[in-house]
């Protein structure tokens, strides 16, 4: 019984010691692995950040759990969820190559389209603008409300030419996406047919 007493005592004793050196064993690696993810997500944050926001979100969160298991001395989960990080990097850098062409490809549809659209709008509303008498089927209401359209559109283009010059290419699609749309909607007022004058 005293010898049983003994032995338990001793494994008390020991059982901690034991954990507290495995955790140091893993908490080298596990530090060595935080810091090969964090320079991947900062790398790969630098290049996609303003095309692919969300996944670099993503990213973030994932080394933000890592670190908090890091410091919470789960210094094993936190190795493990470390040592995915780089190669989810760079999916996202995958990811975000694939979204690039896409947008591009989006962004010089917009570009051709939106100057046309603009520049007959434009001259429709100055044209009536001189006019004493409008189109029998446009009230004067909305006349002023498609030029309202027109005029927001147009400092919603320049805005999109300026993310574009600044490398804001998501940014850039989402702007010229809302001004094509006010552009139709306009088109549309003046009884014209908005899918043909969009094609021109």
């Amino acid at each position: 019984m005293k010898r049983n007493v003994v032995c338990l005592m001793i494994v008390m004793f020991l059982g901690p010691l034991m954990l507290i050196a495995c955790g140091s064993s893993e908490k080298g690696p596990a530090e060595m692995a935080l810091k090969a993810a964090e320079e991947a997500v900062n790398a790969t944050k630098a290049e996609v950040a303003k095309i692919a926001p969300d996944l670099v979100n993503s990213l973030e969160n994932a080394l933000a759990s890592a670190k908090e298991k890091f410091n919470k001395k789960d210094f094993k989960a936190a190795l493990e969820e470390a040592k995915a990080l780089p190669a989810k990097a760079k999916e996202v850098l995958d990811a975000a190559k694939a979204r690039t062409g896409e947008l591009t490809k989006k962004w010089e549809e917009y570009s051709r389209e939106i100057p046309k659209l603009m520049e007959n709008l434009q001259g429709k509303v100055d044209a009536l603008s001189k006019n004493a008498k409008l189109p029998a089927d446009l009230t004067g209401d909305k006349f002023n409300e498609v030029k309202s359209w027109v005029s927001s559109a147009s400092e919603e283009w320049a805005k999109a030419l300026e993310s574009f010059k600044a490398g804001s290419l998501a940014e850039a699609v989402t702007l010229a996406a809302a001004v094509k749309e006010k552009a139709l909607k306009a088109t549309e007022a003046f009884g014209a047919d908005a899918s043909a004058a969009a094609s021109m």
